[in-house]
């Protein structure tokens, strides 16, 4: 996911998008916990898609 895409998304989808990734980093580091997940690096691009949505969020000034 592109920061540029991210950008032409509302604040409420940007905040829709950050709950999933949310939810889908715990299942990840879940599974990393119990040795059942094969593609370790999931969990970084997970973490660094949080990471763009946040910022995008911040440059539109919303309160997270």
């Amino acid at each position: 996911m592109k920061a540029s895409e991210l950008r032409a998304k509302s604040a409420a989808e940007l905040q829709e998008e950050l709950l999933a990734l949310s939810r889908a980093q715990l299942g990840l580091r879940v599974q990393l916990a119990t040795q059942q997940q094969n593609n370790t690096s999931q969990l970084g691009k997970t973490r660094r898609d949080i990471a763009r949505i946040k910022t995008v969020l911040r440059e539109k000034g919303v309160q997270q």
